[in-house]
């Protein structure tokens, strides 16, 4: 269970990106953070994943609250999630192979378990030809898938995308459409900050919009 309840967030020199978010959202779901351009997407994203921390309110994930956890705290919090960001974060200097098992090699999953899980989900992205191969010789849509594999190897309850199609043309863009619902058709919560109308239409999520950081409706709440 994601909730906000109350929360604004400013950034040093007085910009406010988010004020007064109270929202639910309930495990399993799917659900689309939409809005304009400079809205407050991305600052929703970071703030479910502890990357920044609200000014004022609460955000709690599965009943532990974000903005009191210490910092130590944090990295047992984001095994929780999977997390894409919009410029892939991928290492070029490290095959696809290892570029999937970073997260489980940083947790201490044992080598042979590890290329198991790490094969399973480039296999799950249509990457596992490729698992020897450097990012640099893959296409934009595989670089996305090749982010894809790493953010959901550690198989995480919760899967957190910043604009995933922002750079693709419609076909790769559906096709991470379909791996995002087939992994939420699995019992993932995912929570896709996007402004993609197409896929939206596509693959039918709940709606969550901004305008100018506030909800630009009342949402429905999630199921307690």
């Amino acid at each position: 269970m994601i909730s906000f309840s109350r929360v604004y967030k400013r950034y040093p020199g007085g910009f406010e990106a988010l004020r007064d978010i109270s929202l639910a959202i309930a495990d399993g779901d799917m659900v689309f953070i939409t809005g304009h351009s400079g809205a407050g997407k991305s600052t929703l994203l970071k703030l479910m994943a502890a990357i920044e921390r609200p000014t004022s309110g609460s955000v709690l994930i599965n009943g532990q609250n974000v903005g009191t956890l210490r910092p130590r705290a944090i990295p047992f919090l984001r095994r929780n999630f999977g997390l894409i960001f919009q410029d892939h974060k991928l290492l070029f200097d490290r095959t696809v192979f290892e570029n999937v098992v970073l997260p489980l090699s940083i947790v201490g999953y044992e080598r042979r378990d590890a290329a198991r899980r790490v094969r399973a989900a480039l296999d799950k992205v249509g990457l596992l030809a490729k698992e020897k191969a450097y990012p640099v010789t893959l296409s934009g849509g595989e670089q996305q898938r090749l982010a894809i594999a790493r953010a959901i190897v550690h198989r995480p309850a919760m899967l957190l995308a910043d604009e995933p199609t922002g750079n693709l043309d419609a076909a790769y863009a559906g096709e991470l459409g379909e791996l995002c619902k087939s992994f939420n058709q699995v019992g993932v919560t995912v929570v896709i900050a996007t402004h993609d109308e197409h896929l939206a239409a596509r693959l039918k999520p709940r709606l969550i919009t901004l305008r100018n950081g506030a909800l630009a409706e009342a949402p429905v709440e999630a199921a307690a």
